[in-house]
């Protein structure tokens, strides 16, 4: 390792504890101003309404997506552009969620009196107290006081880390006030590996199911094992209930006298099953420590009966893994 290697590892570790550090400072610092803002989003009856400029502002955009994916509906609104029109977007019933760490930024002057205007309820957060914008703001949340990564102090690092994770903070105390579940996060995000993974069964799942009463001749249960095409055949009992199955593994241990057995004596019984509502991932999980390619799914109301099956295919195409 080169000398100018080690110091660039020095001065990335000294970067990254310096951030640590503010949000450790963060978490201390936080106080009843928190609370109150979370109860006034969950007050609004519009939008929360997410603005900063600069690198502010970049963070304001992360905050609106997260607020917006979460279940609280949220926009950014760029500040300059606000003062030519756009603050017609911020009305009555929004809650404004201003950020600016010196509380000084000239671009938000406008958004701030359009809230004291038409009494749109105001959050702001930023790292100087007596500020313009805590001292306007219903809510005034005050970041403690650190120093930027930088040795000169000057570039916006352990500000924004500050302010990019009080936000992350609001949403899920928001989403979990809300009881925000896993399905409706799915609405949001119905594509790419996110939507892959909160995939359920029941998405996944196939309903013409390939199935047969025990004392079935197993002449008769390989024809519905071929024809469905799932390397499996699932065997039921009197009531219905899903008994046990018959994979290929099982065909080889009974390929004696096969044709002279019925599917109840060739099953294995007891099978490994799935519930419509688990995650998809959970099936991957039960095939991979099973060894198996197919899962029967069956009703969650208890009667064992066979719902639906998933193969592991249907994941591998979906994107689960």
């Amino acid at each position: 390792m080169t000398s100018s290697t080690t110091d660039f590892l020095a001065t990335g570790r000294r970067v990254i504890a310096r951030e640590a550090a503010a949000l450790t400072l963060l978490a201390d610092a936080l106080g009843p101003g928190f609370g109150a803002a979370v109860e006034l989003i969950l007050a609004a009856k519009g939008r929360v309404i997410v603005s900063g400029m600069g690198k502010s502002g970049h963070i304001a955009r992360k905050i609106a997506a997260t607020f917006a994916s979460t279940g609280t509906p949220a926009q950014f609104v760029h500040p300059a552009e606000a003062s030519h029109g756009d603050l017609g977007m911020v009305m009555r019933g929004d809650v404004a969620l201003l950020l600016s760490n010196s509380g000084e930024t000239p671009e938000l002057a406008d958004l701030i009196a359009h809230t004291r205007r038409f009494d749109i309820p105001l959050i702001g957060v930023a790292g100087r107290a007596g500020s313009t914008l805590l001292g306007q703001a219903d809510v005034a949340i005050l970041l403690p006081p650190a120093a930027e990564a930088c040795d000169q102090g000057i570039v916006p690092t352990t500000s924004t880390t500050m302010t990019l994770a009080l936000g992350d903070a609001l949403a899920i105390a928001l989403m979990e006030h809300r009881h925000f579940t896993p399905d409706q996060f799915r609405i949001f995000h119905p594509g790419g590996r996110l939507g892959a993974r909160l995939l359920t069964v029941r998405d996944l799942m196939h309903g013409e199911l390939p199935l047969v009463p025990g004392p079935t001749p197993m002449r008769e249960a390989l024809l519905t094992m071929s024809r469905q095409g799932f390397g499996v055949v699932g065997v039921t009992d009197g009531a219905g209930a899903l008994a046990g199955v018959v994979t290929d593994g099982d065909l080889r241990r009974h390929m004696d006298g096969l044709l002279t057995l019925t599917a109840a004596q060739v099953m294995t019984p007891a099978p490994r099953t799935i519930g419509p509502d688990a995650l998809a991932q959970k099936a991957v999980a039960v095939m991979n420590e099973r060894k198996i390619t197919s899962l029967f799914v069956v009703d969650p109301a208890g009667s064992r009966a066979a719902i639906g099956l998933i193969h592991i295919h249907d994941c591998l195409r979906a994107g689960v893994a």
